[in-house]
């Protein structure tokens, strides 16, 4: 059964707030801090402008207003005399008091001025103790968009989290200023889940059924490393621990320098793609998740491939509204014969993912844990994922903005400029022509972009040749691209 939350009792408090642990997804993030430079490693910059005038009294009302309806922006972080960090939120009035919300009038300059200077705004890291965890400025950009620029620490909020946030932003703005636009529901409650998240670690059954099943997955066998080109870092292992039967490889850099690269699949063919999600009924994760994997398997003629996938965990409407970092990310391992039809693994594909989004509450640095325990590597830092990915289902072209009659809009992100992986994909839909932007966070001395563009179009070429020809096998498939 679920508690929820009844036996878990806090009594610490701060300045009169409750204090809570951290949970297991905001824990991750403090785990590779140690390895980057500045800690603006955490931070996650982005705009959302709209091309039309704005009231900017009545959005920083609206904008005041989306804070007080969100408790996880109001998160603070203090640590004890021991050193273990805790959380707490402040109520509305210290929150407004502790920050404020400038406006930038970027009119007059380039957009590539504008755009740098944003991105600057997202590599100075947030105090860490007491202070606020988010920040919003006012902008009005050179192509004459108003709106606003976000920046928030990745404890507090993931792309989810963001999306919902500017989405009631916008749609308490447009309540006040549009007639006939209806004001937005409620907001769910962070605390409430967060004492869910923290009942669910203090050993409840739900748990132990979790930790059987990635055990369990994990001791069935070993994973292999697969290359963005090969098996070079692969064999460079091999030979450097003297060990030709060695199934990891070092695949990420010690210098965190990254860069953004985005690639566009247009309108039409990305439509495509959802075409044939919807006529097999499969998400377009697994058709990505199938792309990925068969293109490192052409590279590297293994049948077994693993790469990490990230789990966004928000299936319920109280966990989509509740804000905060919810996302957990595990290995998605595949074996897969040449002769496998391409359907079939996508299936197969499904139903893996439908498993372990059942079991996705569990602790993925568990799951690292566990299987460098099962499977002793000879030094740290040896893997066999050679990236991660993320698809973003949610848009902000969902209710509300739609509503605006046409009223044309932009977001945009901002890398902070490091990343502790090799190689990081965030898919998402373009809100001008729900067309998909392939943003791929790489460090520069891992990955260069040649090897990306390289892999963006085979990964394009496997899954249209799959949509088109679903009965091929696999085989034929990488015959064909």
């Amino acid at each position: 059964g679920c508690i929820c939350g009844e036996n878990y009792k806090m009594t610490k408090t701060k300045k009169g707030y409750e204090l809570y642990p951290l949970t297991v997804a905001q824990k991750f993030h403090l785990y590779y801090l140690p390895y980057c430079p500045s800690a603006a490693v955490l931070n996650i910059g982005t705009s959302l402008t709209i091309g039309t005038e704005v009231d900017w009294e009545v959005l920083r009302g609206s904008i005041n207003k989306a804070y007080e309806r969100s408790e996880a922006m109001r998160i603070r972080f203090t640590k004890d005399a021991d050193g273990t960090y805790y959380q707490y939120i402040v109520d509305d009035t210290e929150d407004r008091k502790s920050r404020k919300i400038d406006f930038v009038d970027f009119y007059g300059q380039s957009m590539e001025e504008a755009e740098n200077t944003m991105r600057q705004w997202t590599s100075v890291p947030f105090p860490f103790e007491d202070s606020p965890m988010t920040k919003i400025v006012m902008i009005r950009t050179p192509d004459g968009f108003n709106g606003v620029y976000f920046l928030g620490h990745h404890m507090v909020v993931d792309a989810q989290a963001l999306i919902a946030f500017l989405k009631d932003i916008i749609e308490i703005y447009c309540n006040k200023k549009y007639e006939g636009i209806p004001y937005p529901k409620e907001m769910c409650s962070y605390v409430e889940q967060l004492k869910k998240d923290l009942a669910y670690e203090a050993g409840s059954k739900a748990k132990k059924r979790d930790s059987e099943f990635f055990e369990n997955l994990i001791r069935q066998s070993e994973p292999v490393y697969n290359g963005i080109h090969g098996t070079d870092k692969l064999e460079a292992a091999r030979k450097m621990f003297e060990n030709p039967e060695l199934r990891t490889a070092f695949n990420a850099t010690a210098d965190v320098t990254s860069a953004l690269d985005i690639f566009h699949l247009e309108e039409e063919p990305t439509k495509r793609l959802l075409d044939f999600c919807e006529k097999y009924h499969v998400s377009l994760a697994c058709l990505l998740l199938m792309g990925l994997r068969t293109y490192f398997q052409k590279e590297n003629g293994q049948d077994d491939v693993s790469i990490n996938n990230a789990i966004a965990r928000r299936a319920t409407l109280k966990e989509k509204k509740c804000g905060g970092t919810r996302i957990h990310s595990f290995p998605f391992r595949t074996i897969f014969s040449k002769n496998m039809k391409f359907i079939d693994a996508v299936y197969a594909i499904r139903d893996l993912q439908n498993e372990m989004f059942r079991h996705a509450n569990y602790n993925p640095t568990e799951y690292f844990a566990y299987r460098s325990k099962v499977y002793r590597q000879p030094k740290v830092g040896l893997t066999y994922e050679p990236m991660s990915l993320t698809y973003q289902p949610m848009t902000l072209r969902e209710k509300g903005l739609d509503d605006l009659g046409g009223i044309s809009y932009k977001t945009k992100w901002y890398p902070n400029g490091m990343t502790t992986q090799a190689m990081y994909l965030t898919v998402m839909h373009r809100p001008e022509d729900n067309g998909l932007d392939f943003n791929f966070e790489h460090q520069v001395k891992a990955v260069s972009k040649k090897e990306l563009e390289y892999l963006y179009y085979y990964l394009c070429r496997i899954m249209f040749k799959g949509a088109e020809n679903p009965d091929l096998s696999i085989g034929e498939i990488i015959q064909l691209v």
